[in-house]
């Protein structure tokens, strides 16, 4: 099944509204299905997935350094801040190793995106790891088992691995703040903006 599929699998069980928020990984796939099914939908890419990518076309030597400082881009508490921090890490390295600097500057505006959420939601926005460790658990199990047999067999097995995984599960941070991500409330650098018109 096709990330487009999937997408329109969802809305015809009644997702109706799209995404404020899409967090994934390099999958064009996944890419291509949410802007053409939701386009005004912003990206998100995991931040975990890239620096992997980045340290990869790096040598070991480096490496520590490097992702201290690709660490810095992504903790900044401002978005100014991080792109300096983004800068920071270009001018150093993208004179030595300029396949791994443009591996970064080809995201960044979608590496970035999280400033635009209330900042108790980036530790989940960053990264796609929260749910990949969930569905770790179900293809551990389906290696294990060489096989589900049928396509019913095989789903219903994902769904009571996903409902026994679900009772480990912690509620998101700040998550009475995504009523107000839904109506549409504006956040910059994690802070909701006032709207001067309302107070006055």
């Amino acid at each position: 099944m096709s990330w487009k599929e999937v997408i329109q699998n969802l809305k015809s069980r009644g997702l109706k509204t799209a995404p404020k928020l899409a967090v994934g990984d390099g999958a064009l796939g996944f890419w291509a299905a949410i802007e053409e099914e939701f386009p005004e939908t912003k990206h998100q890419r995991c931040w975990v997935h890239k620096t992997a990518n980045i340290l990869d076309k790096m040598p070991k030597s480096v490496q520590v350094n490097a992702k201290s400082m690709i660490h810095e881009i992504y903790m900044s508490p401002r978005k100014i801040d991080s792109i300096k921090a983004f800068e920071t890490f270009l001018g150093t390295y993208e004179s030595k190793f300029p396949k791994a600097c443009e591996c970064l500057k080809k995201d960044r505006e979608q590496l970035l995106a999280f400033y635009d959420f209330p900042s108790m939601h980036w530790q989940h926005l960053r990264t796609t790891n929260p749910i990949e460790s969930m569905f770790a658990t179900v293809r551990h199990r389906t290696r294990q088992t060489k096989g589900c047999g049928s396509r019913v067999a095989a789903l219903s097995m994902v769904f009571k691995l996903a409902q026994s995984a679900e009772k480990s599960w912690r509620k998101l941070k700040g998550h009475e703040l995504i009523r107000k991500v839904i109506d549409g409330v504006k956040f910059e650098d994690g802070e909701e903006k006032i709207n001067i018109k309302n107070i006055a």
